[in-house]
């Protein structure tokens, strides 16, 4: 990310001084179906890896298989895998009356006890006068502090409009974290769902160049992860020019739908210097997209 960026830090309310250390995690021991991942942290972060678990999870706005908008039960899943870093998909803040006009990234962030960014895709004027703006999109939550963000733009086709046309729109995060000393920088995406992946292969296209612009000339890149809902099985035509710079976590389980999935639509990859230690898919319903999980090692250096 470079330095010219415009750096749009936001924290949960309320949260300044309480996270000021970032909180201790419980073990749940809770079987999300596959075996419980090793905490990758109890690795230690002092030698040449850091240890660092990831999740991506798509919320479906707060609601879950069942369509009933419950954020304690999406609350619960996510404190159960213990992550230090979460991507989230399909967020509302203060969107409307399906999740209650909530924010619902500052939300799960203050009660996770971690930082948050928070990216729309769609800012709409509020519906009455002193009220927030209605705001869809995506969100980093993160139990490292946050030390530069950016919303970018990639190709969409907006489902705000009748008759969209591809065309540049925000709801591409990225944040800078420096995790035990190493910056780390996460993505997280939402790409196209529409049966015809032409606007999904402008996406990656996007994407890739993006995540370039953040490597010098020499093409060496800092620590890159992706974070998303791709709408696209990992052999999907459109998808294979993003496998060319990073590695998929390739769980061994289905993301979607989240209650009898049939295909894994939901990913964690990785850059250079960060290697897969683990991954899998917890079985949950509290949505209807089921999370993936990744522990990760940051490799210290270049």
């Amino acid at each position: 990310m470079s330095t010219r960026r415009t750096v749009q830090l936001a924290l949960a309310a309320g949260l300044l001084g309480a996270l000021a250390a970032p909180p201790a995690h419980a073990d749940t021991g809770t079987d999300w179906g596959s075996p419980l991942l090793e905490r990758s942290r109890e690795l230690g972060g002092g030698g040449r890896e850091v240890p660092l678990r990831v999740v991506s999870y798509n919320i479906h706005a707060g609601a879950g298989m069942d369509n009933v908008f419950d954020l304690d039960r999406q609350e619960a899943a996510l404190r159960a895998l213990g992550a230090d870093v979460i991507g989230l998909q399909e967020v509302d803040v203060h969107w409307g009356a399906r999740s209650g006009w909530r924010d619902l990234a500052g939300e799960l962030a203050e009660r996770l006890g971690m930082y948050v960014y928070f990216a729309p895709i769609y800012s709409f004027d509020p519906p009455a006068e002193g009220a927030p703006r209605r705001e869809y999109g995506l969100a980093v939550l993160s139990r490292y502090s946050i030390v530069d963000s950016e919303n970018h733009e990639i190709t969409r086709l907006s489902t705000q409009d009748p008759n969209p046309v591809p065309a540049p729109a925000p709801g591409f995060p990225e944040v800078v974290l420096r995790v035990k000393g190493v910056p780390v920088h996460v993505y997280v995406t939402h790409l196209d769902y529409r049966p015809d992946p032409s606007v999904r292969a402008a996406q990656v296209a996007d994407t890739r160049r993006i995540m370039a612009e953040d490597c010098d000339r020499g093409a060496h890149c800092p620590r890159q992860i992706l974070l998303g809902d791709l709408n696209a099985e990992p052999s999907a035509p459109e998808l294979a020019p993003l496998w060319e710079d990073l590695t998929d976590s390739a769980p061994a389980g289905l993301t979607f739908p989240a209650l009898n999935p049939v295909k894994r639509i939901d990913y964690v990859a990785v850059g250079d210097g960060v290697r897969i230690r683990d991954g899998a898919v917890a079985e949950t319903l509290a949505s209807d997209h089921r999370p993936v999980v990744a522990d990760l090692l940051i490799r210290r250096g270049r």
